[in-house]
Formats: C-alpha cells, structure tokens, sequence
C-alpha cells in the first residue's frame, strides 16, 4: 500500500486521513484486510506472537478462584470441559482469519451478521479486551502494592498507563516484545511449579482434596456446570489470536505443514497453555492456603507465585522480588494485547456507527480509560460474577460464528465458501448469525438469572452455544441464505492480490480491500467504504436515487 504522509485526494468526494490513520506502523489495517504487502513474518513469528499474548495470570487467577468456589474436583472438569469446547470452536475461526487475512470483527460480518450486525459482537469483543486488562492490570497492582507498597488506586493507574507507548506502535512493536521475552517468561513459569512438585511432596493430595468454600471436594453436577461457565468466558480469546493470525502469509505448497502448525498453535492451540495454567491456579491457590494465606486472597497470583518461589530460593526477598518481576511482566505481556485488539474492535464499532475514523490509536486510550474505572471499582472481588455473566454473549456470538463456517458455508452452501467483509456487498443485518446469537443469548442469560431452575442456571453457557449453533442453519435453511450477499462482488475475497488506487482518499490498496463504487465512479477500499455517509448504499439497489439511475459496476472499476 502506498501511504503518502500529507493528505490526498481523488475521485469524488475527495477524503483525507490523518497521520495515525496514513501510518501503516501505527494503524496495522485496523478495519482492512491485511494485505500481503504488509504481512512479511514468517509463520513462526505470528505464531509466536500471537501465544506470547496469552502470558497473563487471568489464567491462573480464574483456576484458583475456581478451585476455592467449587472445589478442586468441579473445577478440573470444569476447566477440561470448557477447554475441549474453546479448542473445536477455535479451529474454524483461526482458519478463515488466517486464509482470509481478517480480524474477528470482519470475519463475523461474512458469517451470517451483516455489515452493521457485526456492530453489536464488536461491543461483545470490547467487552472481554476491557474486562481482562482490567483483572490483568489488577494483578499487576497487586504486586505493586506488596513490593512497591504503592496503594492499589495508585498501582491500577501505573498499571494503565506503561501499556500505552507499548501497543501505540502495534504489530511492528509487539512482535518483538513477545519473542524477547517468551524464553524468560516459559522459564519463570514452569520453575515455581516443578519446584513444588519435588519440594512438597503433600502438594498434590492437598491438592486433590482442596475443597475451598465448597462443602466437600467431590463431584457435584450444578458446581461443575457453574465451574464450566466461568472458565468458558475465555472462548472470546480466539478474537485475540485472530487479530495476530491475520497477518499470516500465504498458505502455498511449500509452506502447508508449516502453516497449518503455526495456524492450530496460536489459533485453538492457546487453550492447551491456558487450561494448564488455569489448573496451575487451583494447585498454587491450594498452595498459599496451606502456607497460612487466607483463602479469600489465595486466587491473586502474586502470592500463588509468592509461595512457589520461595521452593526454589531460601530467602523471603529473593522469592518475593522474583515473583513480582514474573506478574509485571506477565501482565505487560497479556496487557499489551487487551490494549491492542480493543483499539481494533472499537475503531470497528466507531467507523460504522459514526461513520469517522481518527485512527486506531485514538481507542487505546479510550479502551484503557473503561479498564481503568473497572479496576477502581475492584472488579477482581467480584470476578466470577462479572465472567459467569459475560460469557453467555460471549459464547452464543461464537457457537452462531461457527455454525456459518462449519455448517452453512461447506454443507448447507447457503453461505459464500469465500468471506465478504465490506460494506458495498453485505446487507446491514443478517438474521442467520446475528438472529441466532440475541434469541441464544436472551434465554441463556435468562437462565443465568434462575429463571428456569437450578440445573439451567449452571449450565446456562451451554445453553447459549447450543442454541446459537443449532439456530444458525435453522435460519440459514429458512431464509434460503438470501441476507448474506447483497450485490455480486466485482472483487472477489482471495484471488487477487493487484493493486488498485482508491477513488476517494487516492491511496492504493489490493484488490481483496476493494469495491466498486458508483458513488465515486470506480473503485474504493473498504475504510472509505465505511465512512463514507452520502452514498445512501446506492450500489446495492437497482432503484434511481435523484432521477439518477444506479450503475453497479462503473467502467473505471476495471
């Protein structure tokens, strides 16, 4: 792509952006395909990058509040149930992100929610970046305030603000944060865990007998399903991996097994470490308990790795500083990419709605400000509230999204085989995947509330994903699949990687991020597509507009 540094301007309508927005280093395509130009890490690199986004203790946190809630047998099958469910739905997502070059939010817009349904599954994925930079900046406030003795309002502001110049410079940056720093972190991880394992022999039946604030530590059904529910609000983690994926090169001959390994690792492959970590958790919270720690307290992974250090060095200090230094950077590491995916997922939601874009830098501040309030309002004491909650929206948006990429597009072939994400092909609502995810979502969060009994309240996320998954095609077959194109392609997704100049801001793009536009009389990228609010979508209709008939396909479109 060709980024001139001043304003340009070009066909009709002329538009310029400013300099966050022309800067590719800043902006990383946040609402575009990423193009092939841009995409010059090898698998390797993505796939590093995008699992040393997963280095956070929320992991950790959730096992050990899990552990302490449920028990440690509820919270084992719990926390293996909803991994075997986040890996299967991971596998489709990671794929078409990574074939097709496209985050979550316009990967959902082609799998059966429309161009502006896609709004409300962008709020849902704000949601979950916000809520765990909150929990994640929490517990590197934590550490501040047991090392630092920094006054945890003070530590939650500290743990905002070193994330900004951070994530300012996006992938560029971030990928070589996380290689750097993987082997130190992998090492920091694993060492306090191997270490108890030989040093307290007693660890592991302690372990399996833990039973928290449960009445006992056996098998309980409804405990299970409310274990479950907890753990299942990560299913939205893969809109993270996605965001990296996106810049995977292209899968060719020569590169398949590479490809497809470091597509399964960073995709769906992110559960594999999560899950353990989250068992980690439930072990190293049984830890501190039996160390003294009150059980309220043993969930914050600073004195989990607080007591697992102190088996590996004698001296309380020396335990101490390490574990502070492993959170802080722990936290950065997960931090960085909470900060990153929201900026994406709003300039998405923003671009739409308001029909302006002043760079995706502008909703890292915005994004860190709502994460913020939510640390100063302590959300980490009442976390299994907030995640059993959020994960009934969060899992229907994924069962309906996977329904259309599993069900509707390769057997039913009502979907397109290929993803349309821009605005000048797609109707504004879709009823397959946007109807399936509200109708799962409300009786799924219904049922949370008890409305339908004991059993339905545990088990009200598995509620969610099957009725999303089950409603999707239903309405696929309904509607013959009529909602998901609303004009034919004039550049189709995949096949093409020429570049076009843009008929409204002049800046040159592939022909993947194009369309063709009669408004402005020849082709435009998807971005000015967005924005652009004066075309009424006068390219989806056969209808005159002014007296004017419309032409769909302008003879400057090529």
């Amino acid at each position: 792509m060709s980024t001139p540094s001043s304003s340009v301007s070009g066909g009709r309508g002329a538009r310029s952006f400013n300099k966050l927005v022309s800067n590719p280093v800043l902006e990383d395509y946040s609402l575009r395909y990423a193009p092939s130009s841009f995409r010059k890490w090898s698998e390797f690199a993505v796939a590093s990058t995008a699992l040393g986004g997963i280095a956070y203790l929320a992991d950790q946190a959730i096992g050990g509040s899990l552990a302490i809630q449920f028990g440690f047998t509820n919270a084992l099958w719990g926390i293996l149930a909803a991994a075997l469910i986040i890996f299967l739905t991971g596998i489709p997502i990671a794929y078409y992100s990574a074939k097709y070059n496209v985050d979550v939010d316009l990967l959902t817009r082609g799998a059966g929610f429309g161009y502006l349904g896609s709004t409300i599954t962008s709020i849902i994925y704000a949601s979950f970046t916000f809520i765990f930079f909150a929990l994640e900046g929490s517990i590197m406030a934590q550490a501040f305030n047991i090392y630092f003795h920094i006054p945890l309002p003070w530590g939650y502001a500290l743990a905002s603000l070193i994330i900004i110049p951070l994530v300012v410079f996006g992938m560029t940056l971030l990928s070589k944060l996380q290689v750097w720093t993987q082997p130190i972190w992998l090492t920091l991880l694993f060492a306090p865990l191997i270490a108890v394992l030989i040093g307290d022999h007693q660890a592991l039946s302690d372990w399996t007998s833990f039973k928290g604030h449960a009445t006992s530590s056996g098998f309980n059904p409804l405990l299970f399903g409310g274990a479950a529910g907890i753990a299942l609000s990560l299913i939205a983690q893969i809109g993270e991996q996605a965001d990296y994926l996106r810049f995977m090169p292209t899968k060719t001959k020569s590169n398949g097994f590479k490809w497809w390994l470091a597509v399964m690792l960073a995709g769906p492959g992110w559960v594999i470490l999560g899950a353990s970590k989250q068992l980690m958790g439930s072990l190293f919270a049984s830890v501190a308990a039996s160390n003294g720690t009150p059980l309220d307290q043993a969930n914050e992974p600073i004195q989990m790795y607080i007591h697992g250090f102190n088996y590996i060095f004698p001296g309380a200090f020396a335990a101490l500083t390490i574990a502070t230094f492993f959170v802080i950077l722990s936290q950065i590491k997960i931090n960085v990419t909470n900060a990153y995916s929201g900026s994406l997922s709003w300039s998405n939601f923003f671009s739409r709605t308001l029909h302006t874009h002043p760079g995706r830098v502008v909703w890292i501040f915005f994004n860190v400000g709502i994460s913020l309030t939510l640390m100063e309002a302590n959300m980490f004491s009442v976390l299994g509230h907030i995640l059993g909650f959020y994960s009934n929206v969060a899992v229907a948006w994924i069962g309906a999204v996977v329904a259309d990429l599993v069900i509707n597009k390769p057997l039913l072939k009502l979907s397109p085989s290929y993803l349309e994400f821009k605005r000048a092909h797609l109707y504004n609502f879709n009823p397959v995947g946007f109807g399936a995810m509200v109708i799962a979502s409300i009786i799924s969060i219904l049922a949370f509330f008890n409305f339908f009994g004991a059993y339905a309240q545990a088990f009200s996320t598995f509620i969610a994903l099957g009725v999303a998954f089950v409603l999707s095609p239903i309405i696929a077959l309904v509607t013959k699949g009529k909602y998901y194109i609303a004009r034919d392609p004039h550049y189709h997704a995949g096949t093409h990687h020429d570049l076009l100049n843009c008929t409204a801001c002049g800046f040159e793009y592939e022909k993947e991020d194009m369309a063709c536009c009669p408004h402005h009389d020849g082709p435009i990228c998807s971005l000015c597509c967005s924005l652009e609010s004066a075309c009424h979508d006068m390219c989806k209709t056969e209808t005159s507009i002014n007296g004017v008939k419309v032409v769909t396909a302008p003879e400057r479109c090529g």
